[in-house]
């Protein structure tokens, strides 16, 4: 059975009065709606508000695509172009008026804003637990913190709202700087620090660990090295998270809410929409054995060869895919290999990885057919191993520079789980080295799990792996990412939306577009 239960009839109700239709939504303009004199009466008003706000994670351009944004780095290809557009960031043709997640994060997190302001603007009102109402309080400025985050990483700085405003104010909003932005995130992870408990009494809901370790990500997205060693041994401290003693089982539908997560989406099946998007873009197809799917993105040769052999020998060109890292056959589906007893591709096949070769193995369900779009799958956002790989990044790049002990904190990652029994890493490592293999075992760590874009763009290196050409199971090109070369000044972030920038004269574009 799912967590965060509720009414769900009630709770999608409310939400059709709570949020106008998604393809019209202008996103900086109030959610307000909610704001009724028949609302916010109780508790169950409370929860209901604050259950919305949870909500928005599951939207495609937050968490709802998981590991697809990968589609957006050099790890994986997007064929269906008009699926969410994150082809074209990928491939640096994006454009203002593309849509996609051009618009819809801009959207989707405003709108998650919106109700986070909404909520902290009436509960107050509300007769209840005064410890509860507090708690509620620090889960919804770190759901704000989250939201504020995604669209200064997406777009650079952004307009600050922090209380409901009318659509004529929202219209006059201009853009703070990425400074402030990022101020605004960390006040509002302080918030929740303050307010929020070690344990949630319901699972999927926000916690001290989950505020700490986000705090830690968005100083890490600002390369503030010693404050990431702050926030992580915060993390740590806790005693409350570990690495998960399997690494393909993390992933598993039985293994959800276990030690390593810290934050994630919930979902479920059923008959309310409540699950995942993964199966319709993950899972792989056979029409004669019930199993359908689309596959719009999967991994690329690239991803494929920066696996290393376990034992650090050369790769076997005759074998390529035996002694390999184990974290290969638990992330992606390569030919060969069998999925729910068929063997891929011969008959159990996916639409993009027929062009590319590969399909994707996580977040997949193997072991029961599932409905379309309803993936009961959590999406994890952030696990203890990234805590672990965050630290040992700082103590690499900060001043104070500990590289023995951040190889010791990688060598964890690489021989700790019993699935997972890599060579360990010497040492005696120059910093050039040991930033090298830090953002190595990053990459192969968390691939598909939507992260190597941001960790592109804050390194800085998109100009020294692009142009990158994408090449088919039969090495055939099938196109080429940033053709034109990567253009620090213009790409580390994505335009601003056309239908924001005509509404609102105030907000300036990006460069480059």
């Amino acid at each position: 059975m799912k967590i965060l239960k509720f009414k769900y009839i009630q709770i999608l109700l409310f939400l059709s009065v709570m949020s106008s239709c998604t393809d019209d939504f202008v996103s900086v303009l109030p959610d307000d709606r909610i704001v009724q004199e028949n609302f916010w009466q109780n508790e169950d008003d409370a929860v209901m508000a604050l259950y919305g706000i949870y909500n928005v994670l599951q939207d495609r351009y937050i968490y709802g695509y998981g590991g697809g944004e990968d589609a957006m780095s050099p790890n994986a290809f997007q064929w269906a172009h008009w699926e969410g557009k994150h082809m074209q960031v990928g491939n640096g043709t994006i454009q203002p008026s593309d849509g996609g997640i051009v618009a819809g994060r801009w959207t989707d997190a405003y709108r998650g804003i919106n109700r986070v302001n909404s909520f902290l603007a009436n509960i107050d009102r509300v007769d209840m637990d005064v410890k509860d109402k507090e708690t509620m309080k620090g889960e919804a400025y770190f759901l704000r913190g989250v939201f504020y985050s995604l669209l200064v990483n997406t777009y650079g700085g952004v307009p600050l709202i922090l209380e409901p405003i009318s659509v004529e104010e929202a219209r006059t909003l201009s853009r703070s700087t990425k400074e402030e932005s990022w101020n605004q995130v960390h006040s509002d992870y302080d918030m929740a620090i303050s307010l929020l408990p070690t344990n949630a009494e319901v699972k999927g809901r926000a916690t001290l660990g989950a505020a700490l370790g986000m705090k830690m990500r968005a100083f890490l997205y600002q390369s503030e090295w010693e404050q990431v060693i702050e926030y992580a041994d915060k993390v740590i401290a806790l005693g409350e998270y570990d690495l998960f003693p399997s690494y393909e089982g993390l992933f598993h539908l039985d293994n959800e809410n276990n030690e390593e997560v810290i934050f994630d989406v919930q979902f479920m099946d059923g008959p309310f929409s409540q699950g995942s998007i993964f199966d319709r873009y993950w899972q792989p197809q056979n029409l004669e054995n019930g199993v359908s799917g689309s596959n719009s993105v999967a991994p690329i040769q690239d991803l494929v060869d920066a696996y290393e052999t376990i034992d650090g020998t050369n790769i076997n060109p005759d074998k390529p895919f035996e002694n390999r890292d184990p974290r290969l056959d638990f992330t992606i589906l390569r030919p060969g290999a069998s999925f729910q007893d068929q063997l891929y591709p011969d008959e159990i096949q996916n639409h993009t990885g027929q062009k590319v070769g590969y399909g994707i193995r996580k977040y997949t369900i193997e072991d029961k057919q599932i409905v379309p779009t309803q993936s009961p799958l959590n999406f994890i956002v952030l696990r203890y191993a990234d805590i672990l790989l965050s630290k040992a990044e700082a103590l690499i790049e900060g001043e104070e520079k500990n590289i023995p002990k951040a190889i010791e904190l990688i060598n964890r990652i690489r021989t700790e789980r019993n699935d997972v029994n890599m060579y360990s890493i010497n040492a005696n490592l120059d910093f050039t080295e040991a930033r090298e293999l830090l953002r190595h075992e990053r990459r192969i760590e968390f691939a598909l799990e939507g992260l190597y874009w941001s960790d592109i763009k804050r390194w800085e290196i998109g100009n020294k792996i692009y142009p990158l050409e994408v090449r088919g199971g039969s090495n055939e090109l099938i196109e080429v990412k940033f053709e034109d070369g990567y253009n620090l000044e213009e790409d580390q972030y994505l335009p601003l939306p056309d239908s924001e920038l005509s509404l609102n004269p105030n907000l300036e574009q990006n460069p480059g577009y």
